[in-house]
């Protein structure tokens, strides 16, 4: 059997296989509301075959969200298009999942296809943008205002309020986003973290707001479900997050409830010169499964059957997550199995006469 067809338990869930769906913006909603796109979208890849699929980062507060256009899970009358969407994915056998986050000072900007830009409050933008400190991401962005500690604990409890409307839409799996260089990444970076209270200096101020989030999360969410955490495990720019801050972090997390981390990087600051390449964040996801003892995730410009079963099989990450190949080819794990010779993968019975 091909490693990468193996089950994955995680407290009491079973991913079917170690091929999982990461979170990616569609830039597709109205007021967070998941719509027909989502449905479609996510369910997809779904009967594709994936034992795991994630919504895009949901945000937990308006402003928290990257775009007006963003899916949201920030008011209860959200829960019932993802109960339908959770409940359709769990019909094809994989697990629904979705990434709570908040985008901090890399908010309130337009849609990829329209340049991504930051968005003025007189087109459809809003203000203010929050961060730890009043660093804007990049010239031409909104200056954010430096949250109080007691916008902290509000936005801590939006998180927790969030994962209950998970809960009750029927997720399975809850993510924490804190990389990317939006709100929580951008607590952890000395180079966007410049505060001097409990939220900022060292090392242990600096992953506070993530550690309460975790709480947070964990408070309401059951024993039985698992918590992911995305890290950006390095900003790629000296001075600022690395891979060690993330192992130290990591072993941190993972009493307080944490099971997996999915390791990404980079995203903080714009000047960041990343040697992308074929499985360029493997190393990091590598790292942390062993120095942390912690399950991992990786994810980025994994395109290849052979190489993703290469990468569990190595011991590199027990999960998978594809993103872009994934829209490429929303039926990537029934396409691996027949590439790497294995029959026993369940193909929805409506597309058994294209099984080759």
């Amino acid at each position: 059997m091909p490693h990468l067809f193996e089950s994955f338990p995680l407290r009491g869930v079973t991913f079917k296989n170690r091929i999982g769906i990461s979170p990616m913006c569609e830039y597709s909603s109205h007021d967070g509301f998941a719509n027909d796109w989502h449905l479609v979208h996510l369910g997809s890849r779904a009967i594709g075959g994936a034992g795991l699929v994630m919504t895009e980062a949901s945000a937990v507060t308006p402003e928290g969200r990257i775009s007006s256009a963003d899916l949201g899970i920030y008011k209860d009358e959200h829960v019932e298009m993802l109960s339908r969407i959770f409940r359709f994915i769990e019909q094809q056998g994989a697990v629904p999942g979705m990434q709570l986050a908040h985008a901090g000072r890399k908010a309130s900007t337009g849609v990829p296809w329209e340049g991504g830009q930051p968005v003025d409050p007189a087109a459809g933008g809003w203000t203010p943008i929050f961060a730890p400190t009043a660093l804007p991401f990049d010239a031409g962005y909104q200056v954010p205002r430096s949250l109080s500690t007691g916008e902290i604990a509000s936005i801590v409890r939006a998180f927790g309020d969030a994962a209950r409307r998970v809960l009750q839409a029927g997720g399975k799996v809850i993510e924490i986003h804190g990389a990317h260089g939006y709100l929580i990444h951008s607590f952890l970076s000395p180079l966007s973290n410049h505060r001097t209270d409990a939220y900022g200096g060292n090392f242990e101020n600096r992953i506070r707001l993530l550690v309460d989030v975790v709480n947070a999360v964990r408070s309401v969410w059951p024993d039985t479900l698992p918590v992911f955490v995305r890290l950006s495990t390095s900003d790629w720019v000296a001075g600022g997050w690395t891979i060690d801050d993330s192992v130290e972090l990591a072993r941190v997390l993972k009493p307080l409830g944490v099971d997996l981390i999915d390791c990404s990087s980079g995203g903080l600051v714009p000047n960041a010169r990343i040697p992308v390449g074929a499985g360029y964040q493997v190393p990091f996801a590598a790292r942390l499964r062993r120095d942390a003892g912690v399950p991992t995730a990786s994810v980025g410009m994994i395109t290849e059957a052979a190489q993703a079963d290469q990468i569990v099989r190595n011991g590199e990450a027990d999960l998978v997550l594809l993103a872009r190949e994934s829209l490429r080819d929303p039926y990537f794990a029934l396409h691996a199995a027949s590439e790497l010779h294995f029959k026993e993968v369940k193909w929805p019975k409506q597309y058994l006469r294209a099984r080759s």
